[in-house]
C-alpha cells in the first residue's frame, strides 16, 4: 500500500494573520518586519506585494522601494505562534503523524486515514476547509507518496493551492521541473549540476550515480534518489524527537563578542537543566544561528562522551561558534540542542572527550 504524505502550507502566513486580524490591511501590500531605520529585513509579505518583487529576508529599506504604498507591519510572533497552535491541532485531529517544520507548515502521514475520507484529494479538500473556516487563513496542499514529491507539490499552484501526484507519478511529476527544485539543492549545488549539464530533475535522474558521487559524495546518491521520485524517509512527531534544547531571539542583532558569548552561556545553562531534569547526557551538540537576514544555520560536533553541564556544553558549542562566526556578521537568534541522548555513565571528572565537526 503506497503512503499518503502531505505537505501543507500557510500561503504568506504573517502577513496574511495581520491582513485577517485588521481588515483595513486586506488587498493592500503588507509587508511584516522591522522599520529600515533598524536596518530590519522582510520577514514576510503578502501576495499583493510580492507583485513588486518583495520577498522576505530583503532589507526593508529596499522592498519600500520598491513598493512606496506598501504597509509595514511590526511581527507578532506571540499572535502566528496562537494561530500555528489551532492550525496544528487541525492536522492531528486527521493524523497522529504530524511533523511541523516551522509555524506555518507540516508534514501529515495520513496512509491509514485517507480511505476514510474518500481518497487523497477529498482529505486535503477537507483539511483546507477546516483550516479557513476555523482560522479564516488559506493552505496549500501538495500530496503525495513521500516528502519531496509532496514538499514540491505544494509550491506548485500557491496561494490556495492543491496538487496531488498519484503513485508512479512520481518521476514524471518531477522531470521539467529545474533542480533547484530539489530539497537539498542550494545555490551552489545547483551551480556544480549546471556545470555538469543538468537543467532539470529529469536530466538529474538519467545521470549515472558514479559522476554524482564523485562532485557531491553521499548527497549525490541521495540527489538522485530524490530525482527518481524515491524518498522513503517517515514522518517523524514531536514526540519522536530525541533531542534536549534551548534558544533565545534576541532584541537586536548583535555581533560576536562578549554580549553573544554571556547569552551563549545562559543558554547553555538552561540546556544544562534540562539534561539534568531529563537524566540524560547529550552525545551531540549542536549550536544554531539566525543571522540578521533571517538565514539559519546549523553546527554540530560529536563527542566520545556525553555531556549534562554548562560548562562542557559551553566549551562544545563556544568552539562551533568559534568556527562559524566572521567579522561583521550579525546574528538575531542562538540556541543549543542535545541529540543522541543516552543515561549517564560513570563519572569522568568532567573531561571533555574528543569530538569533531
Amino acid at each position: 500500500m503506497p503512503r499518503t504524505i502531505l505537505h501543507a502550507d500557510l500561503d504568506a502566513f504573517y502577513a496574511s494573520v495581520e491582513q485577517l486580524d485588521r481588515p483595513e490591511l486586506r488587498g493592500r501590500p503588507v509587508v511584516v518586519g522591522a522599520p529600515p531605520q533598524a536596518r530590519g529585513v522582510v520577514a514576510a509579505a503578502s501576495y499583493e506585494a510580492r507583485r513588486f518583487g518583495i520577498h522576505s529576508a530583503m532589507p526593508m529599506s529596499r522592498a519600500l522601494r520598491l513598493c512606496p504604498q506598501a504597509v509595514q507591519v511590526a511581527p507578532r510572533f506571540d499572535r502566528y505562534g496562537e494561530v500555528s497552535r489551532r492550525v496544528m491541532a487541525i492536522f492531528r485531529e486527521v493524523t497522529p503523524l504530524v511533523e511541523p517544520l516551522s509555524l506555518d507548515e507540516a508534514f501529515l502521514d495520513a496512509t491509514e486515514q485517507v480511505g476514510a475520507h474518500g481518497g487523497p484529494e477529498a482529505l486535503a479538500r477537507e483539511i483546507k476547509r477546516r483550516v479557513k473556516e476555523e482560522t479564516g487563513l488559506t493552505a496549500s496542499i501538495g500530496v503525495g507518496t513521500n516528502k519531496t514529491v509532496a514538499k514540491i507539490a505544494s509550491e506548485m499552484e500557491k496561494p490556495d493551492g492543491l496538487v496531488v501526484v498519484s503513485p508512479g507519478e512520481e518521476a514524471s511529476f518531477l522531470a521539467p521541473l529545474p533542480v533547484r527544485s530539489l530539497w537539498g539543492v542550494g545555490p551552489k549545488a545547483e551551480e556544480a549540476l549546471l556545470q555538469m549539464g543538468m537543467h532539470t530533475i529529469g536530466e538529474l535522474a538519467r545521470a549515472g550515480e558514479a559522476a554524482l558521487v564523485e562532485r557531491f559524495g553521499v548527497r549525490g546518491q541521495w540527489f538522485r534518489r530524490m530525482a527518481n521520485g524515491l524518498d522513503d524517509r517517515p514522518v517523524e512527531t514531536e514526540q519522536e524527537r530525541k533531542s534536549v534544547g534551548a534558544e533565545t531571539t534576541f532584541p537586536r542583532d548583535l555581533a560576536d563578542g562578549p554580549e553573544l558569548r554571556e547569552i551563549l552561556s545562559r543558554v547553555a545553562e538552561e540546556v544544562a537543566r534540562r539534561l539534568r531534569e531529563k537524566g540524560v547526557r547529550a552525545s551531540t551538540v549542536v549550536l544554531k544561528l539566525r543571522y540578521s537576514d533571517f538565514r539559519t544555520i546549523t553546527r554540530q560536533a560529536s563527542l566520545a562522551e556525553g555531556v549534562d553541564s554548562a560548562r562542557e556544553l559551553v566549551t562544545v558549542a563556544g568552539a562551533l561558534l568559534d568556527k562559524t562566526a566572521e567579522a561583521g556578521q550579525r546574528f538575531r537568534l542562538l540556541g543549543i540542542h542535545g541529540t543522541n541522548l543516552q543515561a549517564p555513565g560513570p563519572a569522568s571528572g568532567g573531561q571533555l572527550g574528543l569530538w569533531g565537526r
